[in-house]
C-alpha cells in the first residue's frame, strides 16, 4: 500500500510523462492561454492584469483630509511601527509646538528597541533553555531575533520607558536607513550568546551563569549599536522657531521630559483591534502572541478581535474628529505604486489565467496567503451619505511615490486586507471595552496575527 508522502514507483501519484504530454496538450490547445503567454513575455503581469476601470477610478479626493505635511521615508529598513507611531504622534505635537513641519528621530527608538529585543530574546532562550534546539519554539526565536519590525504595544513600550526627541538630536546614519548588515551583526551575537546559555544550561551552571552570558552580550550589542546609530542622547539643549516667527527655548531636557510636555496624544488611553475572521478567533475576545515583544517588563502585545464593520466606524469616527489612525495591512496586495492606489480588484488574475482566486480572508489567513506586512496612518476619508468609500493613508516611504507620498485606499480594500488599528478604547462600543478586561487567549509564536512584529516575508496576489 502506497504511504501518503512516500509515492511508489508506477502510481498515479508521480507526476508523470503521460500527465505531462496532456498538461501541454491542453495548454496548445487554448488560444486564450497562448495569447497571454505572448504578452507576459513582452510586459510585466500586472501591466497585463491591471483593471483599467479600477484603476481610471482613482482619485486622490477626499471629503476630509488631516494631513497638511510631507512624509517621512524609513529607509531600506522594517521600521514602518515606529514611523508610523510617531507619525501620529507628530500630528498633535507640530499643534503644540505651533510648527508647520516636524519630526521624530525614529532612530533613537531603534536603538532602545534592539537593545530591548535582545534582553527580550535572550531571556527567552533562557526561559527555553530545556527544550531541544530543533524545537519549533526555540527554532522560531532564533529565526529572527532582532528583526526592525514591531507592533503598537511594543512602540508604547519604548515611549514610556525611554521618551522621544526630535530627529535634529538623533539624526539617521547610514545603518539606521539601511540595517542589513548592522542586523547580521546582531543575529551573529544573539545566536552566539544563545549557544553559550544553552551550554550553561546543559552543564548545570544556574541561572546566574546564564544570566551572567546575557550579560556579557548585551555588552557587545550595545556597542554594535552605538557605532552603527550613534549614543541615544541623556540629555540635550531644545529651542525653536514656530510658523509664526515666535522664539521658543526650554534649554536642558531629557527625552522623557520632552515626551512629557510634546507628545500630547493621549497613547495610554490606546488599544489594538484587529479584524481576524478565522473560525479559530472567535469575535469579542482578546489575544496575545507568545514569545513576542521588545521590553521584559512591559506591556505584552494584546488585541481586541472585532468585525471590520466595527474597525471601519472607529477609523471614520476618529479621522472625522481629526485623529490620524495607526494601522497595519497587508501593503502589496492588489496595489499600483506610481498611481498610489489599493483595490482588492486592481488585478484581474482569473483572466489572466483562467483560474479561481476565491480564497477569502479567513482563507488566506490559515493557508499562509495573506498576513500583516507593513504599518502606516490613515489621515483623510471621503463620506458619501455616511460611509467611507475610500481612504487616504501616509505612506512612510518619501513623497516620490504615489501622491507625493500619499496613497489611496478603496473600500473595498480596507475590507480584504486591512487588520489592525490603534484606537482610543472610548471609540469602541460598551460590551467590546469590557471585553478589553477578559484574560488574553495565548496564539503561537508563528500566527500570522504577529507577523507585523517579525520581519514578515511579503506573499503578493
Amino acid at each position: 500500500m502506497a504511504t501518503i508522502g512516500r509515492p511508489d514507483s508506477g502510481t498515479s501519484e508521480i507526476l508523470g510523462a503521460e500527465m505531462i504530454g496532456e498538461l501541454r496538450a491542453r495548454f496548445e490547445a487554448d488560444k486564450s492561454a497562448r495569447l497571454m503567454q505572448n504578452a507576459v513575455a513582452k510586459h510585466d503581469v500586472h501591466e497585463i492584469a491591471l483593471n483599467k476601470a479600477a484603476a481610471d477610478s482613482a482619485t486622490h479626493s477626499y471629503s476630509n483630509v488631516l494631513d497638511d505635511w510631507s512624509p517621512t521615508h524609513q529607509g531600506k529598513t522594517g521600521r514602518c511601527w515606529l514611523f508610523a507611531g510617531l507619525n501620529l504622534f507628530r500630528v498633535d505635537t507640530m499643534k503644540t509646538l505651533n510648527v508647520k513641519q516636524f519630526e521624530f528621530s525614529q532612530n533613537y527608538l531603534m536603538f532602545w528597541d534592539k537593545i530591548e529585543r535582545a534582553n527580550f530574546v535572550l531571556e527567552s532562550v533562557i526561559s527555553t533553555a530545556d527544550r531541544p534546539v530543533d524545537d519549533r519554539t526555540v527554532a522560531w526565536i532564533l529565526d529572527t531575533p532582532v528583526p526592525d519590525a514591531g507592533q503598537w504595544d511594543m512602540f508604547i513600550n519604548l515611549v514610556r520607558k525611554y521618551g522621544v526627541v526630535p530627529k535634529s538630536v538623533m539624526p539617521e546614519t547610514q545603518s539606521s536607513g539601511a540595517t542589513m548588515r548592522m542586523n547580521s551583526i546582531l543575529y551573529y551575537q544573539i545566536r552566539q550568546g544563545a549557544m553559550m546559555i544553552r551550554g550553561l544550561y546543559a552543564q548545570e551552571a544556574g541561572l546566574d551563569a546564564m544570566r551572567d552570558a546575557k550579560s556579557e552580550t548585551l555588552g557587545v550589542i550595545y556597542r554594535a549599536l552605538c557605532i552603527h546609530l550613534g549614543t541615544p542622547p541623556a540629555s540635550f539643549d531644545w529651542q525653536w522657531t514656530d510658523k509664526d516667527g515666535g522664539f521658543h527655548r526650554d534649554g536642558e531636557v531629557t527625552p522623557l521630559e520632552f515626551a512629557d510636555k510634546y507628545v500630547t496624544t493621549p497613547f495610554d488611553e490606546y488599544v489594538c483591534i484587529v479584524n481576524d475572521p478565522r473560525e479559530s478567533s472567535p469575535m469579542g475576545r482578546t489575544f496575545t502572541i507568545d514569545f513576542l515583544g521588545n521590553v521584559v517588563g512591559g506591556s505584552s502585545v494584546t488585541y481586541l478581535n472585532v468585525d471590520i464593520d466595527v474597525m471601519k466606524d472607529a477609523t471614520q469616527r476618529l479621522l472625522l474628529d481629526g485623529k490620524a489612525v495607526w494601522m497595519g495591512c497587508d501593503v502589496g496586495k492588489q496595489y499600483q505604486n506610481e498611481i498610489g492606489v489599493w483595490d482588492a480588484n486592481l488585478y484581474d488574475y482569473p483572466g489572466v489565467y483562467d483560474a479561481e482566486f476565491s480564497l477569502d480572508k479567513a482563507g488566506r489567513l490559515d493557508y499562509h496567503q495573506t498576513q500583516m506586512t507593513h504599518a502606516m496612518l490613515f489621515t483623510g476619508v471621503d463620506v458619501v451619505d455616511g460611509k467611507a468609500r475610500r481612504w487616504r493613508v501616509e505612506n512612510s516611504y518619501g513623497d516620490e511615490v504615489a501622491d507625493k507620498g500619499f496613497v489611496q485606499m478603496n473600500d473595498s480594500w480596507f475590507e480584504e486586507y486591512m487588520f489592525e488599528i490603534a484606537v482610543p478604547k472610548s471609540y469602541l462600543p460598551a460590551d467590546l471595552q469590557r471585553a478589553l478586561d477578559q484574560p488574553p487567549i495565548a496564539l503561537p509564536p508563528w500566527d500570522p496575527m504577529g507577523a507585523l512584529a517579525r520581519q514578515p516575508k511579503r506573499v503578493y496576489i
